[in-house]
């Protein structure tokens, strides 16, 4: 739904580098070679949307970086979560990790990135579209999701509506942050790990990494020591989230939900679903380390999460 047919909500003003429709992902369709798409921190997603008493994985709007403007039609109650990217209704600041009220007429303004990289907006009941195989997430590469079916990222003129009514305000049980100045990203190792040398593996797991600029929703791209592994060629394979592929440069490509479905990349393994969170967050140039932790580690992290919103 785009344009008159939609009910009043928010419309665009002014776009800033990336604003996408993106909920908790596409799932049951990698057989078809569909990625999952979806938010990238799914958890700030999942504690904007608790805030106004969504389900976690309703959809909102990931802003990257920050200069989207928004003007709303109808009055509500709208909540903000992950990166401070300088978020003002009518010139006055708004923290990320609360609700407010914004009325008809007032415009909501992101500037620039104060501390992380995606905030996520969410609006009451999730936004109204017209899901895609079981999803509105936006994947611009495969053109499926967002608010017409297409996957494009917001533009001037589109509107915005959602599906419930104005709640009650709400105030977060827990403390959130952000990535620091050196980040730690869990890794279950697997798949391939056993086919790097010694010193790769002790290099890979005690010296620091950095964010490179070549970062997208589909990976990132880390710089630091060279891996070597000793695999020949490789069938191509499943590729799940977070997957660390090691192509023959020796620098590894951490990979995100618009990742492509399969890859004949030697792996270390992967990273666990909260540490693709932080990373989603991960300005250019930021330090990180990558720390090895069991399946059940990961399990139980990933629980607690579920849990808190329940």
């Amino acid at each position: 739904m785009n344009s008159s047919s939609q009910p009043a909500g928010l419309v665009v003003e002014r776009t800033g580098p990336l604003a996408l429709v993106e909920d908790g992902g596409r799932f049951g369709v990698r057989h078809l070679g569909v990625t999952q798409g979806g938010a990238l921190d799914w958890v700030s997603l999942g504690w904007a949307n608790w805030l106004l008493g969504n389900a976690p994985d309703a959809a909102g709007i990931e802003i990257a970086i920050g200069g989207l403007a928004l003007k709303a039609e109808a009055t509500t109650r709208l909540a903000l979560a992950g990166a401070d990217l300088g978020a003002e209704l009518d010139g006055q600041p708004l923290a990320p990790g609360a609700s407010f009220m914004i009325e008809a007429g007032q415009r909501l303004t992101f500037g620039q990135p104060v501390a992380g990289l995606r905030a996520y907006l969410a609006v009451p009941g999730g936004i109204d579209a017209e899901p895609f195989m079981g999803s509105l997430s936006s994947v611009m590469r495969e053109q499926l999701g967002g608010l017409d079916g297409q996957g494009r990222a917001l533009g001037v003129g589109d509107r915005i509506g959602w599906r419930g009514a104005t709640p009650e305000a709400r105030e977060l049980p827990v403390s959130l942050s952000l990535p620091d100045e050196e980040t730690t990203l869990e890794l279950v190792a697997g798949a391939q790990i056993a086919h790097f040398d010694g010193a790769s593996l002790f290099a890979a797991f005690n010296q620091p990494w950095r964010v490179d600029s070549r970062a997208d929703r589909m990976g990132v791209r880390l710089t630091g020591p060279v891996l070597r592994c000793g695999l020949g060629g490789m069938i191509s394979e499943g590729i799940p989230l977070g997957a660390v592929q090691v192509p023959p440069d020796g620098q590894p490509i951490l990979l995100l939900n618009d990742r492509q479905t399969v890859g004949g990349y030697p792996r270390l393994g992967a990273l666990t679903p909260l540490a693709c969170t932080r990373l989603a967050q991960c300005m250019p140039g930021s330090a990180i380390r990558l720390q090895a932790v069991t399946p059940w580690q990961a399990s139980k992290a990933n629980r607690r999460q579920l849990d808190r919103w329940r």
